[in-house]
């Protein structure tokens, strides 16, 4: 048998669906997290006259969810939502605003049985695994900024030891700027896109007008994906994981990165080779000045490093890089020189074997094991499966 190099654009497409939350799945977090949000917009809140706003957050309003790992096996599905509750700052408290999500969520008999301890920033409910599958749905109370210069801005509360605190927020400018990012390739790839996802999904969707925008996976989505993935694996040992990259930095960048390449291989091509571009960094030394004059990463004169929240430059997400002798910022380096190596350098591969071997590793057994076929064809070959995934804005559903 010989490997197909040719294919490996497809297999790393078909890889990065496989990843993705399933239609079944899919179709649970939808009806779990409307459920959740129709009945907190529906309590009744001593502080406050008026409904709070329910919005999904994270990887599942960017379209770049993974089914994470952790110990070493796929884990449960996270789905982050915003209760932004529609109280004036200077009004309230972090403390009064956190009780006022958990006391409504325990007035439910369902979600009282779900509900985890209090979290640092959220209330989670674990749901129960169905098909070996499961989800926590995490709730993060906040209300509106107020700070007079974006309008998305939220404030979030945050306990610390026996204190409340607000953090600085903003999940709906964040969406906003990556859809700007992501607009060029989603408009290439959406008519095809639909019309495969209508196709292989019918019993949902009954015609493409019906397929949502929030289903279509482009380039940097995907590639983002797939280095999710690889960086879960990558850190997961009990002395590594601390320094494990976060994902908003991954999706930040790669955000900022990407050049509108066609397929996955060449916008992750592109996007990790900008990455090590800036390796130069951890040891003070110059990089090119193409990327330099980016600012994406920076090293100030302190030795402290800089990654800003595009929509918050105030915020910096790599502001513990500097710790530990810069563990961090050396550990995402090493990260990418390891993507790099396990991903993408695969032209000289020549045995079959061990390519799925390293594959499998740093990928993922299962998700390689069904499609490297693709690379390597033999008989019986099966046709992956097309995902379907949720990327809901902020209010999809009508509560009854």
């Amino acid at each position: 048998m010989t490997i197909d190099l040719g294919k490996y654009p497809e297999f790393l497409e078909r890889v990065a669906s496989e990843i993705d939350i399933p239609p079944s799945k899919y179709q649970d977090a939808v009806d779990r997290y409307q459920a959740v949000g129709c009945w907190l917009e529906a309590g009744d809140y001593p502080e406050n006259g008026r409904q709070p706003s329910i919005y999904p957050q994270g990887s599942f309003r960017l379209g770049t969810v993974v089914r994470p790992i952790r110990g070493g096996i796929e884990a449960g599905y996270d789905i982050d939502l915003v209760c932004e509750m529609p109280i004036a700052k200077y009004l309230t408290t972090p403390h009064a605003v956190k009780r006022m999500v958990g006391d409504r969520l325990r007035q439910n008999e369902t979600y009282r049985r779900l509900l985890d301890d209090e979290g640092r920033r959220c209330w989670t409910l674990e749901y129960a695994e169905q098909d070996g599958v499961g989800f926590h749905l995490d709730v993060l109370p906040a209300v509106p900024d107020g700070n007079g210069f974006r309008d998305t801005a939220i404030s979030i509360t945050h306990k610390g030891g026996g204190s409340y605190s607000w953090s600085a927020s903003d999940p709906r400018g964040y969406g906003n700027w990556f859809d700007g990012k992501n607009s060029v390739a989603f408009a290439r790839v959406v008519v095809e896109q639909k019309r495969i996802i209508q196709h292989q999904a019918s019993h949902i969707y009954k015609s493409v007008d019906d397929v949502p925008d929030q289903l279509v996976r482009t380039p940097l989505q995907r590639s983002i994906q797939l280095m999710k993935r690889h960086r879960d694996l990558h850190f997961n040992r009990p002395d590594m994981i601390d320094y494990a990259t976060i994902s908003i930095i991954i999706t930040t960048l790669g955000a900022h990165l990407y050049s509108g390449e066609a397929n996955t291989h060449a916008a992750l091509l592109g996007i990790v080779g900008r990455f090590q571009g800036h390796a130069g960094l951890v040891e003070g030394r110059a990089i090119d000045p193409t990327l330099a004059n980016m600012g994406l990463i920076q090293r100030l004169p302190d030795g402290t490093w800089y990654i800003g929240n595009p929509v918050n430059l105030a915020e910096n997400f790599a502001d513990r890089w500097h710790e530990d002798n810069q563990a961090r910022a050396r550990a995402f380096f090493s990260w990418i020189a390891a993507l790099q190596r396990d991903m993408l350098n695969v032209q000289t591969s020549t045995k079959p074997h061990l390519l799925k071997e390293n594959l499998s590793r740093v990928l993922g057994s299962a998700a390689v094991a069904k499609h490297f076929d693709v690379l390597v064809p033999s008989a019986g070959v099966v046709a992956a499966r097309s995902q379907i995934h949720i990327d809901n804005p902020a209010k999809p559903w009508r509560c009854r």
